[in-house]
């Protein structure tokens, strides 16, 4: 069965709410705006970076702070989103992954690392946001 007019223009709304998160996180960094990236987390967001041989996992608003203050105070990071690729899953859920380069600002732009975002994303009232954030690097310099 065909998808009506109004059924394609929730999804588009939808994905373009979705697709404008990473864009709003990334924004965020750039700006050290660290409650605006935990603005964009639900109550109890996770946050977990994944590297070589271990696992960092932050869970509520609180940690988010804490931990997103404490990172930004000891790096100038620049990111830069690629290829988000979105899947709704219906009832008010969603996840994606996008890609990511990571410049420092405090060291003339020089190139950190890349890797890639899995996110699964919800829908809270008439609002996307992060459930959860899981970076998985691929490569990072040595600091």
């Amino acid at each position: 069965m065909a998808k009506s007019v109004e059924q394609v223009a929730a999804e588009l709304a939808d994905r373009e709410a979705i697709r404008e998160l990473p864009q709003r996180y990334c924004d965020c960094v750039w700006q050290g705006d660290v409650q605006g990236i935990v603005d964009l987390f639900t109550e109890d967001g996770e946050f977990t970076i994944i590297g070589n041989r271990r696992e960092n996992k932050t869970v509520g608003r609180a940690n988010l702070l804490k931990s997103y203050a404490e990172g930004l105070a000891n790096l100038t990071p620049r990111p830069y989103i690629h290829n988000h690729v979105i899947d709704l899953k219906g009832n008010g859920e969603a996840s994606g992954r996008c890609y990511v380069e990571l410049r420092n600002a405090s060291n003339k732009m020089a190139w950190l690392g890349t890797g890639f975002y899995n996110d699964e994303y919800v829908k809270v009232g008439d609002q996307w946001k992060f459930k959860s954030r899981r970076f998985q690097q691929i490569y990072m310099e040595q600091r």
